[in-house]
């Protein structure tokens, strides 16, 4: 089977209007990516969720469409819904349906976190030998979170150098489950991973029965999410729900607990810092790239 890719540029401020024609006129998948970016990589791509808008000045779309959709009657039925959109932006090809899931893992190389933390693809074998390395082996599915994205790499290298031994940890924002599935084979007792979207709760799901966790890691949507206090949190969310779930989170540690917060760009720590400082101290920012990683701990009391 295969499929017609229609592809285009537009400024930011023109997205919600040409996505809702894109949809109105049938397309299958919507996908949103930087068009400043040199290769659509994890960190380019964009799949937005209800009423959410990308933050860079220029989008590439991506839509797909059935095979036998008529082009000159898409641009023309597109045009009209979208006036100021130019015929000449609008380019199509055709697409060969594969597994894009399994193309992609052949790209996916091992790669290490901090001292001895490895994330391995299913498809390549960790050599023998290295009694110290602990691996995590990592098929995305339907979510994305691999490790490869500067948030993903920032909480992974500081759960490796946390002492997890015996401890529970929160993951809120779990994805793919990758760092609940590194957090436990690094020594963790348990962790709780939330995520808003069931799809990404199937594919933690999945991926800690593969690495032999999922006995220890229990998994909620956010409104079934039980308030208990733990030993550590990670977030690997944005900033906006980060400063919104401050006062949960909060509640959700014990006195002394660890926090690590990250999907926060440079520019909007000092925020976070001052709004989190009402319970945590020993607040810190690590930057990698654009983005920011906050730890702490729970204020006693």
């Amino acid at each position: 089977m295969s499929w017609l890719e229609l592809s285009l540029t537009l400024h930011a401020d023109q997205q919600a209007r040409i996505e809702a024609a894109l949809e109105d006129l049938g397309a299958l998948s919507i996908t949103l990516r930087d068009a400043d970016a040199d290769t659509p990589d994890e960190r380019a791509i964009f799949e937005p969720g209800v009423g959410e808008t990308p933050l860079w000045s220029g989008v590439a779309v991506q839509a797909l469409f059935a095979s036998d959709t008529d082009r000159a009657g898409l641009v023309h039925a597109l045009t009209d819904l979208v006036p100021e959109l130019a015929p000449d932006r609008i380019a199509f090809c055709d697409v060969v349906d594969q597994d894009w899931t399994r193309a992609w893992m052949d790209q996916f190389k091992p790669m290490r976190f901090g001292r001895r933390l490895w994330i391995y693809p299913w498809n390549i074998e960790p050599p023998a030998g290295d009694d110290d390395a602990v691996i995590v082996r990592l098929d995305p599915g339907l979510a994305f979170g691999t490790g490869t994205h500067p948030t993903t790499a920032l909480c992974l290298e500081w759960l490796d150098a946390a002492d997890l031994s015996g401890k529970t940890v929160i993951d809120y924002g779990c994805g793919s489950g990758v760092l609940a599935i590194a957090a436990l084979k690094l020594g963790a007792a348990r962790v709780i991973g939330v995520d808003n979207d069931a799809q990404a709760l199937a594919a933690s799901r999945d991926n800690a029965h593969r690495n032999g966790v999922a006995d220890k890691l229990d998994l909620y949507l956010p409104e079934h999410f039980p308030q208990i206090q733990t030993d550590l949190l990670v977030a690997n969310i944005l900033a906006g729900p980060l400063a919104e779930l401050a006062p949960q989170f909060a509640q959700c540690l014990k006195s002394g607990g660890a926090l690590a917060l990250s999907g926060i760009l440079q520019g909007q720590q000092d925020d976070l810092l001052a709004h989190y400082a009402q319970w945590f101290d020993a607040l810190a920012a690590t930057a990698r790239e654009d983005w920011v990683r906050i730890d702490g701990r729970r204020k006693n009391g």
